[in-house]
């Protein structure tokens, strides 16, 4: 076997690195910052939980938690706690060569330690309470399996390749604008836990040609109204520096938790061993 890193000999030196199986001790660790945890939270339902690997790093005074997801969107990764402990776990436990990051922004210099991060910019996490909550009136509609064509159809206007089953449709919550008999304007989720109360917005999206016209609004609040319906904890995540969408989710009731960085993931062609990947 090739001989250790430096730096996964010395994090693993200090820090005590374990897989954790138990769902109640994870949902106390993540507890304390619940609308930065929303994602990892919903992964506690019991029908996504096996789907995750969940490291735990510690030592007296400081610990971390990372999580690796797989869903039908993907790989994700996820990171909470000390800076130097999630290094010590990243050191055994890096995850896929793809991935995408949820992270504080003192953990960015451990992640990159093992990932590019291709779009660095400084995220806002914002939370919805139903109290707080301000309806948007128009017509909407909740999408289902059928839709799934349109749906790849406006996700794939700006060059991306897109790759929606009717199962996301089913799994998620999407409701979307139709004009013409075409779908203009969506929003959806990453992912929704009925069992946890927790989901989280995302995936908004709007035809080029009928931007501006409240539409995106629209389909999210149509969204939020639905998940308020049985999530006490509804989150999603904007550029911060996006100041039509941060308008967009604050008219909603959205409220400012915390900055972060929501980014893809390219893992870098070093191991913990020192070998090529």
């Amino acid at each position: 076997m090739t001989a250790v890193s430096r730096d996964a000999e010395a994090a693993l030196s200090h820090f005590e690195v374990e897989r954790l199986t138990d769902r109640v001790a994870i949902r106390r660790m993540l507890e304390p910052e619940r609308a930065y945890a929303a994602y990892a939270l919903a992964q506690l339902d019991p029908t996504l939980f096996p789907r995750n690997e969940w490291v735990l790093s510690s030592r007296e005074g400081a610990r971390a938690l990372l999580v690796h997801s797989r869903s039908g969107l993907g790989n994700a990764l996820f990171a909470i706690g000390d800076p130097a402990a999630l290094n010590a776990a990243l050191s055994l436990h890096p995850g896929a060569r793809f991935s995408f990051g949820s992270l504080r922004l003192e953990h960015r210099p451990m992640v990159e330690r093992y990932y590019v991060l291709t779009r660095p910019q400084l995220m806002q996490r914002m939370a919805i309470a139903n109290t707080d909550f301000e309806p948007v009136s128009g017509s909407a509609v909740r999408l289902t399996e059928a839709d799934v064509d349109h749906v790849n159809r406006l996700y794939s206007l700006e060059g991306g390749q897109t790759a929606y089953t009717g199962a996301h449709m089913v799994e998620g919550l999407y409701h979307g604008v139709f004009q013409g008999g075409e779908l203009v304007s969506i929003a959806g989720t990453h992912v929704v836990s009925r069992a946890e109360g927790v989901a989280v917005v995302g995936n908004v999206f709007t035809h080029p040609l009928h931007r501006s016209r409240g539409l995106a609004t629209l389909a999210t609040s149509a969204v939020t109204r639905e998940l308020l319906g049985f999530c006490n904890l509804v989150a999603l995540t904007v550029e911060a520096a996006n100041e039509p969408a941060v308008r967009i989710y604050t008219r909603l009731g959205y409220k400012a938790i915390c900055n972060l960085h929501e980014t893809p993931l390219i893992r870098t062609a070093v191991d913990l061993q020192g070998a090529g990947i």
